[in-house]
This record gives structure tokens, C-alpha cells and sequence, in this order.
């Protein structure tokens, strides 16, 4: 567990120091404070408009400085005989792997934990704006109601950057599979191919089950085309379950001791939170199963670099 520990802090510490993490995380901050002083046109929707783009850029730059540190960490420590002095150590291939790969995703939570506290800050300063709520006013009926909508757009922000950073983590951890064999140049776009048909998988189950959305059977469905769109289903990860954008960002949370707790039509927080807790049991379990792809592959690499 201690050498897992040092692996896992060696880790982090070279990820952040690299100059791609450091110009990711600012260009992330500058984009994001950029936003927030930009109207959105969006006729009443502008803070909800600016928290979907604001993770939207977030999830797009931490998951690209994820990958490099992926490619940084594994497959260029293989090429240039690095792991191989590593492995000298009495440490094991497991061991080596899930260091790694704990110290990429940490590095990963902490930029989603500085821009998303950035985008936290942007919302609450852009509500009142958004709203033509006046913040200096000794109307106390108008301050309460700017600090339960403040209060309400945050409650829906925490767990949406949380399952941002799990979805980041099902990404890397592919990433790491992927990275055991080849090189950025192709783990980049592989990830990326895989994230888009990640999406995807959420108009497979209406194929897989023979029905469409309101449950009526589909004809013709042969059992290829079932068995087919159930393997891609299985195997590929199904990114729908992390985006939490449609409640948790577009609709009103009955957040207690809030004027929305009354609000019939309002979203439940413990569903929320509920909906985020089994979100992270399939997430731990599509982890578990990419990186003992990648131990298995791991396992019957040279370490000396090259394949031979």
C-alpha cells in the first residue's frame, strides 16, 4: 500500500508539472470568466446556459490533460527504459498501475476542483445580473430569494462536477489500458472516438430490447442486430449515466429551508445524490474492468522499450 502511495504521489506531482496541465488550466480559467461577463441571449436561460458550457470546457480540457499525463506517465516511461529501473524495485506490475493511475485522476480532481470552484464563483456573481436582481438593496424579501437561488444553482453544480471527474476517471482508466501499448498519437483520438460512441450508447438499449422509447416492440429486430447493439452496449462505456444536466442544471432543486422546497415539480436532492451514488458504483466497476484489460496487457509488455 505505502509503494502504491509513492507511485500514486510520483505521479501527480509530474502530471501537474507539466506545461500542458499548467496551459490547460488557464486557458480553462480565462474562458470561464470570459463567459461569465458575456450575455447568452437566451431569453431568461443564460445561467443555466453558461453552467452547461462551463462543465462542457471543463470535462474537454481536464480529460485532454488527462490523456497526456496517461501517455507521460506509462507508455513513455516504457520507450525510454524508465519503468524498467522501476520494476528493478521490489514493487509489482499491479502495484505500478494503479499508482499511476490513482495520481492521474487526482491530478485530474484537482483541476475539475479549481475550475469548478471557479465556475461556482461565476454563477453566484452572474445570477443576480442574469435574474435583474439588485444585490445592494434593504429589501430583505429580494436577498433572501438571490441567496435560495444562489444556493439552489450550487446545490446542482457539486454533484454534477463530481460525476464529471468519474466520468474523466472511466476515461482515463482506458486511457491507461490503451497507453500499456500505444502512444499519445493514437491514445488521444481512441479516447475521443470512444468518449463520442460513450454518448452514443444510450440509443443502443431501444435496439437491445426490441422497443423504442415509449415501449412499443420494434419489428424486424433480428437477434444479430439485439445480440450486436448488447455487446457494444456492455463493452463500450455509457457516459449518459454521468450527465446529470437535464435535473441537476436545467430544472429547479427543492433544496431544504429554500423557497423551492414547496415547488411540486422541483427535483428531490436525496434523488439526486442517490442518482450520483449508483453513477459511481458503475463507474468503480467500468474501472475495475479497463484496467484489468490493461494488467492483462501490462503483464506481457517489454519493459525495455519497443516490443521486442
Amino acid at each position: 500500500m505505502y509503494r502504491t502511495f509513492v507511485i500514486l504521489r510520483h505521479t501527480f506531482v509530474e502530471a501537474v508539472l507539466q506545461p500542458i496541465y499548467s496551459l490547460l488550466l488557464a486557458v480553462g480559467a480565462a474562458v470561464l470568466v470570459i463567459f461569465a461577463l458575456l450575455p447568452f441571449f437566451t431569453l431568461g436561460e443564460d445561467t443555466n446556459m453558461f453552467k452547461s458550457v462551463g462543465l462542457d470546457i471543463i470535462l474537454l480540457l481536464t480529460l485532454i490533460a488527462t490523456l497526456f499525463a496517461t501517455s507521460k506517465s506509462i507508455y513513455e516511461e516504457i520507450e525510454d527504459r524508465t519503468m524498467l529501473t522501476l520494476m528493478s524495485k521490489p514493487i509489482s506490475r499491479l502495484e505500478v498501475m494503479v499508482g499511476k493511475y490513482l495520481g492521474i485522476i487526482t491530478a485530474a480532481a484537482m483541476m475539475v476542483a479549481v475550475l469548478g470552484a471557479l465556475i461556482v464563483l461565476c454563477t453566484y456573481w452572474r445570477l443576480p445580473v442574469d435574474n435583474q436582481m439588485r444585490t445592494r438593496t434593504l429589501d430583505d424579501r429580494e436577498i433572501l430569494q438571490i441567496w435560495n437561488m444562489r444556493k439552489m444553482h450550487i446545490a446542482g453544480l457539486i454533484p454534477s462536477l463530481l460525476l464529471l471527474w468519474m466520468q474523466i476517471s472511466v476515461l482515463a482508466a482506458i486511457g491507461v489500458a490503451i497507453s500499456t501499448r500505444l502512444s499519445l498519437v493514437v491514445n488521444l483520438p481512441v479516447v475521443i472516438l470512444l468518449y463520442i460512441a460513450g454518448n452514443l450508447t444510450r440509443f443502443l438499449f431501444p435496439v437491445q430490447f426490441g422497443t423504442d422509447d415509449a415501449n412499443t416492440p420494434l419489428e424486424g429486430r433480428s437477434v444479430l442486430v439485439k445480440g450486436a447493439a448488447y455487446v457494444f452496449g456492455l463493452i463500450l462505456p455509457y457516459l449518459a449515466a454521468f450527465d446529470i444536466r437535464s435535473y441537476a442544471v436545467y430544472r429547479v432543486i427543492g433544496l431544504a429551508g429554500t423557497e423551492y422546497a414547496a415547488n411540486a415539480s422541483a427535483v428531490s436532492p436525496a434523488a439526486m445524490w442517490a442518482d450520483v451514488g449508483v453513477t459511481t458504483l458503475y463507474a468503480i466497476c467500468y474501472i475495475t474492468f479497463a484496467l484489468s484489460i490493461g494488467m492483462l496487457s501490462f503483464r506481457t509488455r517489454e519493459l525495455g522499450g519497443g516490443e521486442g
